[in-house]
């Protein structure tokens, strides 16, 4: 089994050795969708682009003043947690959010800290929730990206809206999307890490459960009755336990921060984790990734991991 452990290791030094980047490169315009395709798609290679939405009308109208009067009187749904970390690990358990449905406007106050609130408040929720929750600032954006869109030769399979407090924090996961994330204002911070280090990130079942906040502010955690333990990551990236999770050793995590007016574009099956700035806005765009041999060798490399990690 040893051999096998040097064996997986070897897969992310050989991928760092032959194509991935030791840092998130910039671009100064979108690649063209051959471009694309053939540099970063197919090798799975992040990289951020400058001014990539400098044309949207929303870079100089989304100030807190023009959404309190577009959708101000908007019910929209917002996560609320006792300290930031939405859908993470928190005491053996894997926590989602209060989901709470507010006028957007009231949401506004805590963030702007017009109110005080218990809790950290986060719009976050996922499923196209810019085009569900807030089909009003739909003009001041791009439907979907246009070169990436060519590329893939099919729209976005949702375009999400984000909006949030400073202590407001996305635990490490990856998703099965190209992800192609626009900052409006503020800055996003993102600490990446490739497929190919999957060897070195652990996943833990968890039983599922959500907080609950009470009349005095505190918070409960509620299990979810007759649910399925959730596979999660329990390591934090800002500070990993390495007595306890020795392999993450061997990750090497990229750092970048995505500022007003750029684009990042995070390939599928990439680990992430995200902070940001207080009151930071974006707009993401999820592609449906491919499931072709990439998303195949994946598999295997996961299930390769699952079975060393039981000896």
């Amino acid at each position: 089994m040893q051999a096998v452990r040097q064996s997986v290791r070897r897969v992310a030094e050989e991928a760092r050795e032959l194509y991935l980047n030791d840092s998130i490169p910039y671009l100064d315009q979108p690649p063209s969708p051959l471009e694309f395709q053939r540099s970063w798609l197919c090798p799975n290679k992040p990289f951020i682009v400058k001014n990539a939405i400098s044309h949207w009308s929303a870079i100089s109208k989304w100030t807190f003043s023009y959404l309190r009067e577009r959708v101000g009187d908007q019910r929209v749904s917002v996560a609320v947690t006792p300290n930031g970390y939405a859908d993470a690990v928190y005491q053996g358990r894997f926590v989602m959010p209060e989901e709470r449905q507010m006028l957007f406007g009231e949401f506004l106050d805590v963030v702007e800290r017009k109110r005080a609130a218990p809790g950290v408040f986060y719009v976050q929720k996922q499923c196209s929730n810019l085009t569900e929750e807030f089909p009003q600032l739909l003009k001041d954006v791009e439907s979907h990206i246009p070169w990436m869109t060519k590329a893939l030769g099919k729209g976005p399979d949702a375009v999400n809206f984000w909006l949030g407090e400073s202590a407001a924090v996305t635990s490490l996961h990856k998703d099965h999307y190209e992800n192609l994330y626009c900052v409006i204002s503020g800055e996003k911070h993102f600490i990446l890490l490739p497929p190919t280090d999957r060897p070195f990130i652990p996943y833990e079942l968890f039983q599922p459960a959500t907080y609950k906040v009470n009349d005095d502010g505190s918070f409960d955690v509620i299990n979810v009755q007759n649910a399925e333990k959730i596979p999660w990551i329990p390591l934090d990236p800002l500070n990993p336990d390495l007595s306890r999770f020795p392999e993450y050793s061997h990750a090497k995590p990229l750092h970048c921060t995505v500022k007003a007016g750029e684009m990042l574009y995070l390939p599928s099956l990439w680990f992430h984790h995200v902070r940001q700035s207080h009151g930071c806005i974006a707009v993401n765009f999820w592609y449906d990734m491919e499931y072709d041999i990439k998303y195949n060798y994946f598999q295997f490399l996961d299930s390769i991991t699952k079975v060393l990690n039981t000896m």
